[in-house]
C-alpha cells in the first residue's frame, strides 16, 4: 500500500471522509469530517496535502484561513509540522540515511513524498531544533544543510 492509501485508510478509521475535488486556490481543504484534496496533483503532492489535512484534524480549531491572525499561523504550522512528523520525521531521515540516500531527491523520493515538502519539513525542522538533534545513536544536522551522522 503506498502512503496515500495508508492515509486514506487513517482518515476513514478517524470517522473522516476524503474526496477528491477540482479545488481553486488549494491543495487541500478541511471541514468538520470532510477533507477535498485537489484532484489535477500528483500521488506524492495527494499524500503531502492529506497529511496536511489530517494534522489540521488533529490540531486546529474553528476558521483559520485568515492567515493575518497570529493565532492562525500557529495553528497552520502545527497542522503542518503534524504532517511532517507522519509522513518524514526524524526516524523517517535516519532511514533514507541508513538506505543509502545522499541528497534531497533520494530522500524525498524514498520517503514518498515531494522534494517541495521535504524542504519545508527541514525548514521546520531547523527552526525547531536548530544546528542539530540527536536522536538514538544518530546526529541530524539541520544547518548549514540536511546531514545525517551514526555516532560511534
Amino acid at each position: 500500500m503506498n502512503p496515500y492509501e495508508i492515509l486514506l485508510d487513517n482518515a476513514y478509521n478517524d470517522g473522516m471522509l476524503v474526496k477528491e475535488k477540482p479545488l481553486q486556490g488549494s491543495d487541500g481543504r478541511i471541514k468538520g469530517n470532510k477533507i477535498a484534496i485537489r484532484e489535477d496533483m500528483t500521488i506524492l503532492e495527494k499524500t503531502c496535502a492529506l497529511a496536511e489535512e489530517l494534522g489540521h484534524h488533529e490540531t486546529s480549531v474553528g476558521n483559520i484561513l485568515d492567515m493575518d491572525s497570529v493565532q492562525n499561523r500557529k495553528q497552520e504550522r502545527q497542522a503542518r509540522f503534524h504532517g511532517y512528523n507522519r509522513l518524514i520525521g526524524l526516524t523517517g531521515l535516519i532511514r533514507a540515511y541508513e538506505h543509502g540516500c545522499t541528497n534531497r531527491y533520494e530522500t524525498a523520493e524514498y520517503l514518498e513524498v515531494t522534494e517541495e515538502f521535504l524542504e519545508e519539513c527541514i525548514s521546520c525542522y531547523r527552526e525547531k531544533y536548530g544546528v542539530y538533534k540527536i536522536v538514538d545513536n544518530y546526529i541530524i544536522y539541520f544547518i548549514p544543510n540536511l546531514a545525517v551522522f551514526k555516532r560511534i
